[in-house]
This record gives structure tokens, C-alpha cells and sequence, in this order.
């Protein structure tokens, strides 16, 4: 392969290579999903339903996260990867014959978004721990870089698509893409070789590596101080925007509208992208937790002033946000936290971050039904705000800074 540099430069890697060929692919169907099952539980149920769709996947989700943590560590990484992504692809499947047939009842999407759940809480630590496997660590921001790019590329065009194939045909056929760029994605991690982790009898138990994995999160501030803000960040979010937007969306800006203020989120973080390719991040907690806040803009926008060029724009706002906390976060995770504490780390991390999802996912609901949707997420969007601002109390989170890089030894001829 041509040699390459710069931001192109982890690609010559070929085991980062195919993992981002893969995450394209289903990064290409997942951007659709969202919008597509939002809209496919409002066509035969209210918000309060799509809160309980939403909390069925979240529950398991929480529940099974430390076991995939330590699987991550136990067995190798992209078997691990490969299976959670063929279940889920099977799952969105059959929800997507179920919407387009018209059968489609709230239990059996509860039941089916239930197992996803549970599939995503196996697979998700490993997939985000895996990437300092794959490339050298001077080359991790722009691996992550790269990775952003996809994301925000079909975030841009997902949303939009899947809206105007909801419009246009139903959302059963967003979701049946998705279930097949699930499948696609797991054959191309065949091609991915990472070295299985040692043998059984040479690491602790599964109690011990919990234990391990308990005590490295406890003792690290920064680390655990994020996790809990986002304990709340992500309650709000999943209830205020996911679950009450798009039912606020429905009477004002309707099904394009929602997908065009999505849209205009991953165009922000797209650019940002672009710019964090080439800009050294020195301080990725406080630059990110100064990017997160600025999520609870298009809450505040949709509860004060639902009116689409509004939302259009502090939706690019907010991508912008967005997209530095997820660089940031990624790099102080990946420099600081060692290689092999970093999957029970990200799956202790994930347990705090999600585990109020479902109490948003399922209060909001009522909540906007008994006191109007719009004041609830107003409300809302500026309790976000405040929450992401509070970290940056912690002298050890603002002053974290990214690990030097070692350059090598120079050689005489």
C-alpha cells in the first residue's frame, strides 16, 4: 500500500484498515435507525410507548455492561466485536419486517430492542477499547479523527435519508438497512487480527479483573467525575431530546424538519472533525466538557422557539460541541488509562454514563404529557447545560493534559 501521512496515516495499518472500512458500514445504517424507530413506535403509539421502546434497550444495556467489559478482556476482541454485531443486525431485522409489515406491536419491539440491548452491552467495551491495538499511539488522534469523519459524514446524510424514507415509504425500510450494514460490518472484521488475550489459567477470575477494574475507576478522579455527570447528561438527553423531540418535532417541524436539525448537528461535528485532524487537543477534558454544555442548546431552542432555521443552527452549534468531547474523552481514556484496564474501565465508565438512560427514557414521557412537552424540554436543555459545566470545578480535570509522545532514537548509517 502507498505510503500515507498526516491525518491519512493509521490507514496504511491494515488491521485499523478493515475496522474502519467495517464501522463505515454500519456507521452508514445505524445513523439511520434513530430517526427510522422513532418514528415507526409514534405511527401506532405516543411518546410515553417510545420512551418504553427506547428503556428496553437501555436496561440490558446497563445491566450486562461490566460481563462484556470482561469479556473484552477474556476473549478475543473481534470475536467478541463479531458476535454483538450479528445479533444485532438479526434483531433490526426482524423489527424491520415487522414495521413494514404492519404487524409490528409494542411488545415485540420491546422484546426485540431488549436483546440488542443486551447484544450491545457484550460488544460495546471491546469496540471502545480496541483501537490502541491497532495503531501506533502517536497515531490515535488521528485514527479517532478518522473515525469522526465517518461519523459525521453519515450523521449528516443518515438523518435526512431515513426521514425522507419514512415520508416516503415508512421507516421499516431505514431499519432493514441497518440490519444489513450490522451483518456486512462483522464479515469485514474477519479480516481483523489482533492477538487473543493469554491463556485462562494465567489471568484472575472474573470477580478479581471486576475488582481490579472498580478499584482503578474509584481512585481516578477525572475518570469517574465525568462518568457521573454523564449519569445525568444522559438521562436528560435520552428523555428531553430523543424521546420528547421527536413528538415535539412532529407537531412544529415535522419528520424532514427533525431529520434537517440532526442533520445540521453532524455537519458542526463533521467540520470540528476536520479541524481536530490537524489541531493538537493539549487539555481534552476541559475543551470537552466545554463542547458537551453546548448539547443543551437545541433542547432549549426546541422548548423556547421551535422554528427550524433556529434549530438548524444551534444544531451545527452543538455538532460542534460534540464533536470536541468525543475526541477529547477518547484521547484521555486511551492515553492515561493502561491497555490492559482499559475495557473494564470504558464498561465501568459506560455503566455510570447510561445508567439513568431509562429513567429518562421512561419519565420524560409522562412528564411532558402531564406539564406540555415544550416547557419540559426547555427545562430541560438548561439543566444540561449546568450539569456538563460542573466538572470543570476539579482542578485535576481541567489541568489533565494529553501523554508526550516519545520520539525515536535517531540511527547513524
Amino acid at each position: 500500500m502507498p505510503q500515507l501521512s498526516g491525518s491519512l496515516a493509521p490507514l496504511r495499518h491494515t488491521n485499523f484498515r478493515w475496522y474502519f472500512l467495517a464501522g463505515a458500514v454500519n456507521t452508514a445504517g445505524s445513523t439511520m435507525a434513530g430517526v427510522a424507530l422513532a418514528f415507526a413506535v409514534l405511527s401506532i403509539a405516543g411518546p410515553s410507548e417510545l420512551g418504553v421502546v427506547l428503556a428496553a434497550m437501555t436496561v440490558p444495556l446497563v445491566l450486562f455492561l461490566l460481563v462484556g467489559g470482561v469479556l473484552a478482556d477474556r476473549l478475543p476482541v473481534t470475536l467478541v466485536l463479531r458476535a454483538g454485531m450479528v445479533v444485532n443486525g438479526v434483531t433490526q431485522l426482524a423489527v424491520a419486517i415487522l414495521v413494514i409489515t404492519g404487524t409490528a406491536q409494542i411488545w415485540m419491539l420491546v422484546c426485540l430492542e431488549a436483546v440488542n440491548g443486551t447484544s450491545l452491552a457484550m460488544a460495546f467495551p471491546a469496540l471502545a477499547s480496541v483501537l490502541p491495538r491497532l495503531v501506533p499511539r502517536e497515531l490515535l488522534q488521528q485514527a479517532n479523527g478518522l473515525q469522526s469523519v465517518v461519523r459525521g459524514t453519515f450523521r449528516i446524510l443518515g438523518p435526512t435519508i431515513s426521514a425522507l424514507l419514512v415520508v416516503g415509504v415508512g421507516p421499516g425500510w431505514a431499519l432493514a438497512v441497518d440490519g444489513a450494514t450490522w451483518l456486512v460490518a462483522a464479515t469485514m472484521l474477519l479480516l481483523v487480527r489482533i492477538p487473543p488475550p493469554p491463556p485462562i489459567e494465567d489471568r484472575p477470575s472474573t470477580f478479581t479483573q471486576l475488582h481490579e477494574g472498580w478499584q482503578y475507576v474509584r481512585s481516578t478522579p477525572w475518570l469517574w467525575s465525568v462518568s457521573l455527570a454523564f449519569c445525568f447528561l444522559n438521562a436528560i438527553q435520552s428523555g428531553a431530546w430523543n424521546t420528547l423531540g421527536p413528538a415535539e418535532a412532529k407537531l412544529t417541524i415535522g419528520a424532514k424538519g427533525w431529520g434537517y436539525v440532526l442533520s445540521a448537528q453532524s455537519v458542526g461535528l463533521l467540520l470540528m472533525t476536520f479541524v481536530l485532524l490537524r489541531r493538537r487537543v493539549d487539555r481534552p477534558l476541559r475543551s470537552g466538557m466545554v463542547g458537551i454544555a453546548m448539547l443543551g442548546l437545541p433542547m432549549l431552542g426546541l422548548g423556547l422557539s421551535p422554528h427550524l432555521p433556529v434549530l438548524i443552527v444551534i444544531g451545527f452549534l452543538a455538532g460542534l460541541g460534540n464533536e470536541v468531547f468525543t475526541i477529547g474523552w477518547a484521547l484521555a481514556m486511551q492515553e492515561h488509562v493502561p491497555e490492559d484496564m482499559l475495557s473494564r474501565a470504558y464498561s465501568y465508565d459506560a455503566l455510570g454514563s447510561f445508567a439513568a438512560m431509562p429513567v429518562g427514557q421512561l419519565a420524560f414521557g409522562p412528564l411532558g404529557v402531564a406539564l406540555g412537552l415544550r416547557p419540559v424540554i426547555a427545562v430541560a436543555g438548561a439543566a444540561y447545560v449546568v450539569i456538563a459545566l460542573l466538572p470543570l470545578t476539579s482542578r485535576t480535570l481541567r489541568d489533565l493534559r494529553r501523554v508526550p509522545v516519545e520520539e525515536p532514537a535517531a540511527t547513524v548509517s
